[in-house]
């Protein structure tokens, strides 16, 4: 059975990633630069973005959300992945009609947030007064303040 995220009604999981792709894609095309999406056994990289006469590039990695939150998951590889031609295009979908949002983020300052936010959570008690798992591959990145929010310029491919 396929899995689903609540949101945008049943889309399932797969889906959501795939649409926030085409999304990131198609938003760097209409800006006037080469876009091409990833085979699905790239790693680390969804779409390759270009100037439009390929002088300078990046790789980007989709997160893609349904919901309004402000909020996507990752896992622990996001702790070490630190370059400066890698980026994180984090995509609110929102509901059918609506446009999707963009926060578009350094991989160094994701991959700053989310060590910094894991040991902090780590440090906290979790429901009963436990300890957290000190083994949770799972993080977290949130823009709350929309500080990312249609930054496309950090990209650098201008």
């Amino acid at each position: 059975m396929t899995s689903t995220v609540q949101g945008i009604g049943d889309l399932a999981t797969t889906l959501v990633g795939v649409s926030g792709e085409y999304f990131v894609a198609a938003e760097l095309s209409r800006r006037g630069y080469i876009a091409s999406i990833t085979l699905r056994n790239t790693r680390g990289i969804d779409v390759l973005a270009a100037n439009s006469d390929a002088s300078k590039s990046v790789g980007i990695q989709v997160k893609t959300n349904t919901t309004k939150k402000k909020d996507w998951l990752l896992n622990e590889k996001a702790d070490t992945a630190r370059s400066d031609s890698h980026f994180y295009v984090f995509v609110n979908l929102n509901d059918p009609g609506l446009l999707p949002r963009f926060h578009v983020v350094p991989s160094k300052v994701v991959a700053a947030y989310v060590s910094s936010s894991h040991k902090k959570w780590e440090s906290t008690l979790g429901r009963g007064g436990r300890p957290h798992s000190l083994h949770n591959p799972m993080r977290h990145f949130r823009d709350p303040q929309n500080e990312y929010l249609d930054k496309w310029e950090l990209l650098g491919l201008d």
